[in-house]
């Protein structure tokens, strides 16, 4: 049994107050004195949401078809029932109306008034002020550059930051206890109006329940509506006249102390973003930040050691020898067609590998292994602070509430047995069975990756045999080049064709999955859609460095697969191939992703801009200026999360680490790619997307989890490059069997031809460690030895300084343990004066049983999809102290 909670039945945790209140608390815009435009025709009621849809102007001509006629005729019976129902859940409804031609555009003002805003505060957990915190937060850098007495050019003065507030849950009979509780219009912030606003659309039905008719994100979907967003606050663009910094709106700092070029070498103003656009998305940009600022000492060491190789193509001694008397050696054809080549005509490709394969590889690979271990260390002590500080360090635990969506479609309700409320249910056992499923499309997918890497590679061997056909020495010498640029950018394609098809999945098995909250939703499908992704980009790198060449045979005894002859490594070996196909995969999708980033949200921004203003064009000048807020954010781009930008960084977070020691180089153009992609994004959030419902977040979510995984698998990727891919253990193995000297070294490394191979007198060379008969030579099997016990050791060593620098670091800084403790104290002490109370209240309080029942039947009315329709005025704090 469920009952209505009175007012005496609060006991929630205060922390006592100062005297001093911040009357700016709630308003995003400090002392900003322009007139606000989004209001409604009255000038005074906020809008806090804006439903738009597009319809004929001549809505009653028949002119369309007749299963047009019914689809029409079906979404305006829907959206006349769901503003109905908004109506009838309290929210405050104006319509406005623009005509564009043949089209006119319906904008439908939402506004929350007070009594609809506490009853949804309390039933969602907003939290609100009680105190202000007047401890400065200061970054590391900063620190550290002060006390070196060092001048900090990344430090810049950004006006009006917002202060910082020890908080709790909002409760309406505890109203007098919240800081700025006075002014009803500014007490809620303006994110947390949206957040309010976003919750009742979300589960407020429109058709049946049973067929998942609830929800303007499914509204949308369906076309219903063309749009549902919050507006900015004001333009983004600076004042025409000269204006004090303290007076402009929290977009305009944010562009003009972050969004543009000019901002590239200062500190991200992060509490302004949070502010702004919510914990979300000030979180990714903290992590992009931060990871973008730890890339530097490891771009900086690639660079080094690339010089370092560049050196080594001068002077390297098997180079010279491959150079000056390969003509002398006589290589056996790399396919059935091929003719025989000479070793020297390899010289350049060869000394172009001493850039990534070198000693210093070795080097690299445990500095980036140890570089990604202490980089999420320390992310996870940055995580943690700005979480307390944003008061989200519990959110995941207790405070995060159960999806709108699934809300409304839940076929049953439980009562939670830590908080005794009464909350939507899916059985567990049917959410298993649909995962199950959803994992077999998942090996599917996986298997039609593998499918199209097995094509790839058939293409570039037929495409070798037939470019050494023809009758061009250029192509017939550069044939095996010639296959594998191309069939790195035909990779690299299909990648990005799968990516789209497969997410596009995901979404729908996700939604299907009903899971309870929105973490668990994301974490979900970022797992499957970053499983799949996995394989996508990485199967061809994974093959190139572990597979290619290791299952040829040798000559007159070569293996087969579909009649065709297996693939080999080019002339100059597997490593160089390697590093072709990460810097095509990984610096082309860098490139794409930018210019579909930097161009087609322009594009997309000035035909929007071109369409609206055919609307506009026959008004006058000043009417032009003043189109309303609405209007000029229905013309702005859907803002469609952050998943695609975390993907793009966790990908390229994985080439830097996993194939780091095939190219070296790798951080440096992921440090310049980053440089552009945090203003890119910061462009595209303050002036190109609509604006996006503010969400909080603990963290990054699983893609902490995902990043741990990708050090792992980077430590065991290195360690089988350097082992079994790259020349570095032949060469140590060859300089401590003879003098000390390379000289020699590549006639070591060459084996030559059975007699019945060539019908000529002379004998070709082929790589590999075996006799004349075909089999293996001891130095096969001491090289074998010391490669997987150097696999062993590199690992252990790796991983045992991973393991301290995990101990040597908490995760939680000194300084947020204290702040944390302080504010339980506090808690204690002000729990304390109401001890008596709370204790006879627990006395009455019935015990949370998990009682089972089914949607429909009497609910308590703390989880009723909206408020009742008549809703009374708010009850002040009238329950004095015990």
């Amino acid at each position: 049994m469920t009952k209505t909670k009175s007012e005496l039945e609060d006991s929630t945790t205060l922390i006592t107050l100062s005297e001093l209140h911040d009357p700016n608390y709630g308003t995003m815009d400090g002392g900003f004195s322009q007139k606000d435009r989004n209001v409604f025709s009255d000038g005074v009621t906020r809008i806090d949401f804006v439903l738009v849809w597009d319809e004929p102007v001549n809505a009653l001509k028949p002119v369309e078809t007749e299963d047009e006629s019914s689809t029409q005729s079906t979404h305006r019976t829907w959206r006349t029932q769901y503003l109905s129902r908004l109506q009838k859940a309290g929210l405050h409804q104006e319509t406005k109306e623009v005509v564009q031609g043949k089209t006119k555009t319906m904008y439908v003002l939402l506004n929350a008034p007070w009594s609809v805003l506490c009853y949804y505060a309390e039933e969602i957990g907003l939290r609100v002020p009680l105190q202000v915190e007047t401890t400065q937060e200061t970054n590391w850098s900063e620190d550290v550059l002060q006390n070196l007495h060092i001048k900090n050019i990344l430090a810049q003065q950004v006006p009006n930051p917002p202060p910082d507030y020890y908080t709790c849950q909002f409760r309406t009979n505890k109203l007098k206890r919240f800081l700025g509780h006075e002014n009803k219009d500014t007490f809620f912030k303006t994110t947390q109006r949206h957040q309010i606003l976003y919750e009742i659309l979300s589960r407020t039905p429109y058709g049946a329940l049973k067929r998942g008719e609830v929800g303007i994100a499914r509204l949308v979907s369906e076309k219903i509506f063309t749009a549902a967003y919050p507006l900015h606050e004001g333009p983004y663009q600076m004042p025409r006249a000269p204006a004090d910094p303290e007076s402009l709106s929290m977009r305009q700092i944010l562009y003009q102390y972050w969004a543009r070029w000019a901002c590239w070498k200062k500190y991200q103003p992060l509490d302004h973003i949070r502010e702004y656009f919510g914990e979300k998305v000030a979180l990714y940009f903290a992590w992009l930040g931060f990871y973008t600022g730890w890339l530097l000492p490891a771009a900086v060491v690639g660079f080094l050691l690339s010089l370092f190789g560049i050196w080594l193509m001068v002077t390297d001694v098997p180079a010279h020898e491959v150079c000056s008397n390969g003509n002398n050696i006589v290589m056996c054809p790399l396919c059935d067609i091929c003719s025989s080549w000479n070793l020297s005509s390899i010289c350049y490709t060869y000394r172009a590998g001493l850039l990534f394969d070198n000693g210093g590889t070795v080097f690299f690979s445990i500095f980036m292994s140890l570089w990604a271990v202490t980089f999420l260390e320390y992310w996870k002590r940055t995580c943690a602070v700005l979480s307390h500080r944003w008061d989200c360090s519990e959110f995941e635990e207790s405070e995060e509430r159960p999806r709108p969506e699934f809300t409304a479609m839940a076929p049953t309700t439980i009562r939670n047995p830590v908080t005794g409320a009464e909350e939507p249910h899916f059985p567990e056992t049917s959410r298993c069975r649909r995962i199950v499923t959803g994992n077999m499309v998942i090996i599917i997918m996986v298997a039609v990756v593998l499918i199209f890497l097995l094509a790839i590679i058939l293409y570039r061997s037929i495409l070798s045999i037939i470019i050494s056909k023809s009758r061009n020495a250029f192509f017939i010498f550069s044939a095996g080049r010639i296959a594998s640029l191309t069939g790195s950018v035909l990779n690299l394609v299909v990648i990005l064709l799968l990516s789209k098809v497969y997410t596009y999945l995901a979404h729908i098995l996700t939604r299907w999955e009903m899971h309870r909250t929105q973490t668990k939703y994301e974490d979900a499908f970022i797992l499957k859609v970053f499983i799949f992704q996995f394989v996508n980009f990485y199967s061809s790198p994974v093959y190139i460095a572990f597979f290619k060449g290791r299952f040829v045979g040798y000559p007159g005894n070569y293996n087969m697969l579909f009649g065709v002859r297996n693939e080999d490594c080019g002339a100059s070996g597997c490593l160089i191939e390697l590093a072709q196909e990460l810097l095509v995969i990984m610096v082309g999708k860098q490139i794409i992703n930018n210019v579909q980033e930097f161009i087609l949200p322009k594009m997309k921004t000035w035909w929007h801009k071109r369409k609206f203003n055919l609307a506009h064009r026959e008004k006058g000048a000043n009417e032009q200026d003043n189109v309303s807020p609405w209007e000029t954010d229905y013309e702005l781009l859907v803002c469609e999360g952050l998943f695609d930008e975390y993907l793009e960084m966790v990908l390229q977070f994985g080439f830097i680490t996993i194939f780091v020691a095939a190219c070296p180089l790798a951080p440096l153009f992921a440090l310049v790619n980053n440089w552009v992609e945090v203003r890119l994004d910061a462009q595209k959030f303050v002036c190109e997307y609509r604006r996006p419902v503010a969400e909080r977040a603990q963290d990054i979510g699983i893609w902490f989890t995902i990043l741990q995984v990708i050090t792992y698998l980077a430590v065991i990727s290195n360690a089988f490059l350097i082992a079994f891919t790259s020349d570095f253990l032949p060469r140590l193995y060859y300089r401590y069997t003879t003098e000390g000297s390379l000289r020699g070294y590549i006639d070591f490394t060459l084996s030559v031809a059975p007699n019945n191979f060539t019908q000529s007198d002379i004998q070709c060379r082929y790589r590999g460690f075996k006799d004349e008969k075909g089999h293996n030579t001891p130095e096969y099997y001491n090289l074998l030895a010391i490669r997987l016990g150097f696999v062993i050791i590199f690992e252990h060593v790796v991983f045992l300084i991973s393991r301290m620098i995990d101990w040597m670091v908490p995760d939680i800084p000194e300084d947020v343990q204290i702040k944390i403790k302080r504010e339980r104290y506090m808690a204690k002490q002000a729990l304390a004066e109401n001890q008596s109370l709370e204790e006879a209240l627990l006395e009455e309080s019935p015990s949370p049983t998990s009682d089972l029942r089914y949607r429909g039947r009497s609910a308590s009315p703390r989880n009723t999809d909206s408020p009742p329709p008549s809703l009374t005025p708010v009850p002040e704090d009238k329950a004095k102290p015990v």
